[in-house]
């Protein structure tokens, strides 16, 4: 199954989930996290937090689902990525796990369409040249599974990260 780019703003993407780069304790803050906080209103916060008080913090790698408030989409999936350290901290695994939890909640929840922020690229400090190709592969590697979903694209807020993720998208298929 082919993976699509897209450039734009996922806040306005329409797809049955968008995927959050988001925080432990995935509240709102700046970057693609508080944008989507903010686009999708009161709701969605309130989910979090419920969603936290009832299982605790969400680990680097893993992620959490909620309803999507005013949003386009159905659900928000929060994954939570690594911090960037240098690499050598298990920057590159955190992140996989992150797309493939993401995925595999939304394959659990019978979703067909899934979009994803860059995760971890922002705040987090993780480089957009070192990320896009353990995403790439990470998502190509949970769609091997998937029984649901059908549709998976990386909506990317600039043309500089675009760019990087169209090479690593390419170099998959080379």
């Amino acid at each position: 199954m082919p993976i699509h780019l897209a450039l734009g703003d996922i806040t306005e993407f329409e797809a049955d989930a968008i995927v959050n780069a988001a925080n432990s304790l995935l509240v709102g803050g700046g970057g693609v996290c508080g944008a989507i906080m903010t686009a999708g209103g009161p709701s969605i916060a309130e989910e979090c937090n419920a969603w936290v008080a009832e299982n605790g913090p969400v680990g680097p790698g893993c992620a959490a689902i909620t309803g999507a408030g005013n949003l386009p989409a159905r659900h928000v999936i929060h994954a939570v990525g690594p911090m960037w350290h240098g690499g050598e901290t298990g920057e590159p695994e955190q992140l996989a796990s992150a797309y493939h939890s993401a995925t595999s909640l939304a394959d659990d929840q019978g979703l067909t369409s899934i979009a994803f922020a860059s995760i971890s690229t922002g705040i987090f400090g993780y480089p957009v040249e070192l990320a896009a190709p353990v995403a790439m592969s990470a998502v190509q590697g949970a769609m091997r599974t998937t029984q649901s979903i059908n549709i998976v694209t990386l909506v990317l807020h600039n043309q500089e990260a675009y760019d990087v993720y169209e090479k690593a998208l390419s170099a998959l298929y080379d």
